[in-house]
């Protein structure tokens, strides 16, 4: 995805082209050091079950599962690696463990990108706006494990409704529902034969428990923001430490992301220090409980989504403006 979403004025175009060049180095040593943490943390968990060092594994081990959609979410703007087809595959691999095929994050995710908090069109806003309840039941994973799970199913099943997805799309996004269906059936079928729990145990219990952790960056991303086609306005980034950062890909620099998604995530830090840093500026930031306090705080009294104006943010960080 190269296409600009903000005036290249905020940043020197030398610059910026310097920051556009991936890396097959820089992308293997993220996605190495992310799985291998998924192996250590799984292989612990397996050894510690029946023990109480089970409980934090289990909770490490499903954070790091959630987090690879970081990943996924970088391999498919192909910006990864150098070599295009190790985004591709393994895209498909995340977008398989994650039931978020690849084809459709895609797709989906160019249409947030275009229309980012446009209700009408943005991939991500086809949805109710937030109640407490709905916010809660979102946040702790329920209706979104839900949501993916039920558009497998209805995808495998031909019916598609999106009205972002392209109809000349419907058939190949049909077709990969349709494989990811087969797959997790087989799964299924291997486990029941072997009287096996490891998949429940090392993948489905973590990653459905554990989403939550994920979900706070899912939500922080543009929620409370107006809904206007600037996306210095209408984008947050985050205030976080070093190993976060690492966990997300980088992607609590979102505002630079959105505005250049084609940059590298291991370049965002300096598409960020160039665009705001060294101009003194800064884009809408919040630390991640800071959000959530706000958030809390909006939805009191029963107010929901609904009653905060469009054109207007209304979850802001008190503490820096």
């Amino acid at each position: 995805m190269d296409e600009v979403f903000v005036r290249r004025e905020v940043i020197d175009a030398a610059k910026l082209r310097s920051l556009y060049v991936a890396s097959d180095g820089k992308g293997a040593i993220q996605v190495l050091s992310h799985l291998g943490a998924v192996a250590l943390t799984g292989a612990l968990l397996w050894f510690a079950l029946g023990t109480w060092w089970a409980v934090p594994l289990f909770m490490a081990h499903g954070v790091l599962l959630n987090f690879l959609y970081a990943g996924q979410h970088e391999l498919s703007h192909w910006t990864v690696f150098r070599t295009r087809w190790l985004n591709e595959w393994l895209g498909r691999i995340f977008g398989f463990v994650l039931f978020y095929p690849r084809t459709f994050d895609q797709v989906q995710h160019m249409a947030h990108h275009r229309y980012t908090q446009d209700w009408a069109h943005d991939g991500e806003l086809l949805r109710q706006r937030y109640s407490l309840t709905s916010y809660l039941l979102w946040m702790s994973g329920v209706s979104y494990w839900y949501s993916r799970w039920r558009r497998i199913v209805r995808f495998s099943l031909g019916v598609v409704t999106e009205p972002y997805l392209p109809v000349k799309r419907h058939g190949e996004l049909i077709r990969e529902a349709r494989y990811h269906a087969a797959g997790y059936a087989l799964i299924a079928v291997v486990s029941l034969a072997a009287h096996s729990w490891a998949a429940v145990t090392l993948w489905l219990a973590p990653m459905l428990t554990m989403k939550f952790a994920h979900q706070m960056q899912n939500t922080m991303e543009h929620l409370g923001l107006p809904h206007d086609e600037n996306v210095l306005i209408n984008t947050r980034s985050t205030r976080t430490n070093a190993v976060m950062r690492w966990l997300a890909w980088q992607m609590q620099y979102h505002t630079a992301h959105h505005a250049f998604p084609g940059v590298p995530f291991h370049r965002l830090h300096e598409l960020h220090a160039a665009m705001f840093t060294a101009r003194s500026a800064s884009p809408p930031t919040m630390t991640y409980l800071g959000f959530q306090a706000a958030v809390l705080r909006a939805f009191a009294q029963g107010k929901t989504e609904a009653d905060y104006p469009d054109n207007c943010a209304w979850i802001t960080d008190r503490t820096h403006g």
